[in-house]
């Protein structure tokens, strides 16, 4: 128990070292779920921070979990537009808070609309726009289309930090749109030499 409460508050200082006094932002990191997760709808997740500061909190998307009665095709029809001939990435379930929003991450090189940078290759955008130029050939070479988003008040990401239900791990362009959604939860972490199915064994026992 002493190791337990031990482990519980060197992790919260690490947290508090690492956004320091006037807090790192953690957007365009990770957000991995360890095995201590048991909150049934981020088990074995990854989720993009989009947006993390001091006055709103936190804002991200679950990019490793594809909607299973919802496709793209059927994204295009709803909004009226022909499905384009090419193949087309999952509908992803972005998280659970307002689960009929649709946020759209997309590569670097589509600059038209609004759209807000999340690291240097990721942009977050809600323009709808962006899908008839995927179809007319000019919209982004990458994109990935969510439904909801996981979202935090100001200082609880940081609180839940604290625990050993959350990896945080730096992101890259490649890890969103070229890994797929099935393997993404392992293949993030063990990039980072992190092997994700011992972590929390290996931290627990520290």
């Amino acid at each position: 128990m002493i190791l337990a409460n031990y482990s519980e508050i060197s992790s919260c200082f690490f947290v508090y070292q690492l956004l320091g006094e006037s807090m790192e932002s953690l957007q365009g990191n990770f957000l991995v779920a360890t095995n201590q997760m048991y909150d049934p709808r981020f088990m074995k997740c990854v989720i993009l921070i989009c947006v993390h500061n001091e006055k709103d909190g936190a804002m991200g998307l679950v990019v490793n979990q594809p909607l299973t009665d919802l496709s793209m095709t059927d994204v295009f029809r709803n909004c009226n537009i022909n499905p384009p001939p090419m193949p087309a990435p999952p509908v992803l379930f972005g998280g659970p808070v307002d689960i009929e929003a649709a946020f759209i991450l997309h590569s670097a090189d589509y600059e038209k609309g609004h759209r807000q940078k999340v690291i240097d290759q990721i942009y977050l955008s809600r323009d709808p726009d962006l899908l008839s130029d995927v179809v007319d050939g000019k919209g982004p070479a990458h994109y990935l289309f969510a439904l909801g988003y996981a979202g935090w008040a100001p200082g609880q990401l940081e609180q839940e930090l604290c625990g050993e239900g959350w990896l945080t791990l730096p992101a890259e362009a490649e890890d969103i749109f070229l890994t797929s959604a099935e393997s993404m939860w392992h293949s993030v972490t063990a990039k980072n030499g992190i092997d994700i199915e011992l972590y929390s064994d290996i931290s627990g026992n520290a």
